[in-house]
């Protein structure tokens, strides 16, 4: 077993060696590293990987180092290789964290994180997975040791950072209501911010952009191609067949956006029922590849049908879109960003209901009240415009939000 714990260790080693400490993201000081057992979830290529790496290489230096393995579940070597026989070699010769990558691999992996935090006391166990991961009713147990983040792509304010372009704080959205002119003003002082958030809405959602250059749409496509092939199946029990229609599913709604289909001729497009077709796009939504607006509240097993559906992304949209609608492209880009720490419903009248009180319009720099007025605490969020007035806030503000 040593001989392969030191293979495992030199790509560990290769992997640290390479990890940039220049840009953390939003949600690095807010995890509790302290605790002996976290999980970081979210969707396929957002930075989960980089951002545990950073936290090794800042927090375990010179010989604390041997205490610590990483190891990622997609390697080959766990094809032919016990992953509990590993653990049990190395808690047995001193390494008292283990940070785990890719852990839907393992197909029972809440029963291994369960095992691990009891089997082994000291060890901090650390893992990365889907976004598709769930814990159910039934893993309250699980529930009550686990500590579970979850991480989106690059807001447009760490877009900025990423790129040296400007470094500020993350803002409230009391921040953005109260005191929206003096913020842009301030930014617009500094740079050319529409300029910016074009290339943002573009390319800037999955950091890995600055690494492709050339084909970076295409590796989009294969990351959703590995969401629908390998993290889908190994999460959930899906026949094949219902891998092909889901992906069948998403291209029809990119392909459709926004003119969506009504939802029974969607369901007989794609040879299934409502109960599978609402059962796909939930799972589209929870791979991060939708967005699902309902006037409901926002809860994950509600199977209810969605009032709006949105690509989970603007540089989603511009990777599988044929054609990018602008009107959409807003809209995608607002409920991307608002819906991390807020409840984002479909209202009777405007886009979005934010938090059950905030009512927004999304649109251009011409966009009017005519479709919201006289309703309280009702606001535009407006395109293509650098410093708002009163409730006329620049859509590209929402980006600061984390």
């Amino acid at each position: 077993m040593e001989e392969h714990v030191n293979f495992l260790t030199r790509i560990f080693q290769r992997k640290l060696a390479a990890t940039p400490m220049v840009f953390f993201r939003y949600l690095y000081p807010e995890i509790d590293w302290n605790d002996t057992l976290i999980g970081l979830k979210g969707p396929k290529g957002c930075g989960k990987t980089t951002l545990l790496l950073q936290h090794i290489k800042k927090t375990f230096k010179g010989s604390c180092l041997d205490k610590v393995l990483y190891i990622s579940l997609d390697n080959l070597w766990f094809a032919t290789h016990d992953l509990i026989e590993l653990v049990e070699y190395v808690y047995t010769h001193g390494v008292t964290h283990l940070f785990i990558d890719e852990i839907h691999y393992y197909k029972q992996w809440k029963a291994l994180l369960k095992n691990l935090h009891d089997d082994y006391p000291g060890l901090q166990v650390v893992y990365t997975g889907s976004s598709m991961l769930q814990l159910g009713s039934s893993e309250a147990d699980l529930s009550r040791r686990l500590t579970m983040y979850e991480m989106r792509g690059l807001s447009f304010r760490e877009y900025l950072e990423y790129e040296n372009i400007l470094a500020v704080q993350a803002l409230s959205l009391d921040d953005v209501l109260q005191n929206h002119v003096d913020f842009a003003m301030s930014v617009c002082e500094q740079i050319k911010v529409l300029e910016h958030f074009k290339k943002y809405l573009e390319v800037g959602y999955y950091p890995f952009y600055k690494q492709v250059h050339h084909g970076y749409y295409q590796r989009i496509e294969s990351i959703v191609n590995q969401i629908l092939e390998v993290d889908y199946p190994n999460i959930e029990e899906v026949m094949v067949s219902t891998i092909r229609k889901t992906r069948k599913l998403l291209m029809i709604i990119a392909e459709r956006v926004p003119q969506l289909p009504k939802m029974n001729e969607l369901y007989k497009e794609l040879e299934t029922d409502r109960n599978q077709g609402l059962k796909m796009l939930y799972a589209l939504q929870r791979g991060g590849l939708l967005q699902l607006l309902g006037g409901n509240a926002k809860r994950v097993d509600d199977l209810s049908r969605p009032d709006k559906i949105y690509l989970g992304n603007p540089t989603l949209m511009h990777a599988l879109t044929p054609r990018v609608d602008t009107g959409t492209l807003r809209e995608t880009f607002f409920m991307n960003q608002l819906s991390l720490a807020h409840e984002v419903h479909y209202p009777a009248a405007g886009d979005f209901l934010v938090d059950r009180k905030h009512l927004f319009e999304v649109g251009g720099k011409s966009k009017t009240f005519d479709q919201i007025k006289d309703i309280p605490d009702s606001y535009l969020a407006v395109d293509n415009t650098e410093i708002g007035r009163k409730n006329r806030i620049p859509l590209w503000l929402f980006g600061f939000l984390y």
